[in-house]
């Protein structure tokens, strides 16, 4: 049964609260800024407070079950984090409040910025970039300012695997560059081949993921590395797959000039939702003049403050300095596992995936016959040969109780299942999984309807994904449900 809409269970008179009586005449406002109905729906407090926890209880969260999102890296965020982000000292400040008052915050972002630095092998970092794309934004800006210094302004093209996040183009574009796609090889590398035939005075950098979003480690990095700094270009890394590789390698030790850190992903700060986040950006040397102000410092005489005074800066990236209740998250998550822990992570995560794969491996076409790093992409094309699309297999998960994997991506496999366990699930839930992936495909050979039908357990089924696109629904209107729901 479909859960009413609140509209649905108004009733005339019906009333949940009584507001006193105003010291404004009514007839103060403007009459152009008034409503003569505004159509709220009549109820109870109890009526609200029921639907809207039955609502909630509906929604699916890492607290409940597993999310195998590939490159989401849908890890769970230990209650501790919570805890210390509320306590009042970090909660109740102002960003307008004099440095002098707020010492204890001031010292951890500074200490926050060397841990980051440290754990990816950088001189510097800063913290203002308000999530993964802003930081993007940030790096490829300090590109740009490196070159503008340096009297280069003819490199303004950029180097991007096929195989790349979709915000990598997006970003360089926005920062005036243009890019060039650089093809992945037989055995999910970039082509080195082809990357050379692109270099020259005109490249200003490329940007990379590594592990990369098949999952696997670039086996030529520090060559890819060694030959775009003798063309003169930069090595921008998206630290999306960090979790992969914490306490095992060291972004800059391997080439990299400049990497943005999505905390979410790698230091289990809240993830999705529309909510805060935050985009930490770590640099070398030959880009630490360029960093955002103002710059978190420790002075000569112990104290922290907020410093501008850096001339080649790019500026502020954003009004206030970072989401702080963020970034304390990520500092107690640093802080409560250590470099020991840390390592562990990555890990664990990596055993995790190679688990999953091997369990999957015969059941689905694997693309890329290597040992995997934090995730790995399958290809439903055995499946779609039987008429059945990747899309029905991730609405058939749903029945299952699982949340479904990415699908779609990369882009470069056909009918892509990109699936990142975590290192926070236990093989029990990675058993039940592959059990459910391997029915599935069982389904598939024996009654493919079933499967293209799903999913079969909820109430909405499946959408109009023709009319969703051509005709979406993007406001509210009373008493009318969603027009493309099924």
């Amino acid at each position: 049964m479909t859960e009413p809409l609140l509209s649905e269970l108004s009733r005339p008179g019906r009333e949940g609260h009584e507001l006193p009586c105003g010291e404004v005449p009514s007839d103060a406002l403007p009459e152009a800024l008034t409503r003569a109905r505004l159509p709220l729906p009549e109820v109870g407090e109890l009526d609200v407070v029921r639907h809207f926890t039955r609502l909630s209880q509906k929604n699916y969260a890492i607290d409940l079950g597993f999310y195998p999102l590939g490159s989401c890296t849908m890890k769970y965020n230990p209650k501790i984090n919570e805890v210390v982000a509320r306590l009042p000292g970090f909660a109740a400040i102002h960003p307008y409040q004099p440095e002098s008052s707020i010492q204890g915050a001031l010292k951890l972002l500074y200490e926050l910025q060397a841990m980051l630095a440290e754990i990816t092998g950088f001189t510097a970092a800063t913290l203002q970039p308000a999530a993964g794309a802003h930081g993007e934004l940030c790096g490829m800006l300090l590109i740009r300012a490196y070159h503008q210094k340096r009297g280069e302004r003819q490199r303004t093209r950029v180097l991007i695997p096929d195989s790349a996040h979709g915000t990598n183009p997006a970003t360089a574009a926005m920062c005036g560059f243009t890019t060039v796609s650089v093809p992945t090889d037989e055995r999910g590398n970039v082509d080195m081949r082809r990357l050379r035939e692109h270099l020259d005075d005109t490249v200003a950098a490329m940007m990379l993921t590594n592990p990369n979003t098949l999952g696997l480690f670039e086996e030529h990095v520090l060559e890819m590395a060694e030959a775009v700094h003798r063309a003169g270009g930069l090595m921008y890394g998206d630290g999306a797959n960090l979790n992969a590789i914490l306490g095992a390698v060291k972004p800059a030790h391997v080439g990299f000039d400049v990497l943005h850190i999505n905390t979410h992903k790698t230091f289990s700060t809240p993830h999705g939702g529309g909510g805060p986040g935050a985009g930490p950006v770590v640099v070398g040397e030959a880009l630490e003049p360029f960093l955002p102000t103002p710059r978190v410092v420790r002075r000569a005489d112990g104290s922290y403050g907020l410093d501008s005074s850096y001339p080649d800066s790019i500026g502020r990236m954003r009004e206030f300095y970072g989401h702080f209740g963020v970034l304390v998250r990520a500092y107690t998550y640093i802080r409560m596992h250590g470099a020991e822990g840390l390592r562990q992570i990555s890990d664990v995560a990596v055993l995790n995936a190679n688990y999953l794969r091997v369990l999957l491996q015969a059941v689905y076409d694997l693309p890329y016959q290597r040992t995997c790093m934090h995730e790995f992409v399958l290809s439903g094309r055995r499946q779609k040969q039987q008429g059945v699309r990747t899309l029905d297999i991730a609405k058939r998960l749903i029945d299952y109780g699982f949340y479904p994997p990415t699908v779609y991506f990369p882009l470069i496999v056909e009918e892509a299942i990109m699936i990142e366990p975590t290192e926070s699930e236990t093989k029990d839930t990675l058993d039940a999984f592959a059990r459910a992936m391997i029915e599935i495909a069982r389904e598939v050979e024996q009654d493919p309807e079933l499967v293209r039908t799903a999913p079969h357990t909820r109430e909405l089924h499946r959408l109009d994904e023709v009319r969703a696109a051509r005709k979406p629904v993007l406001r509210w209107t009373l008493n009318e449900a969603p027009a493309n729901a099924t």
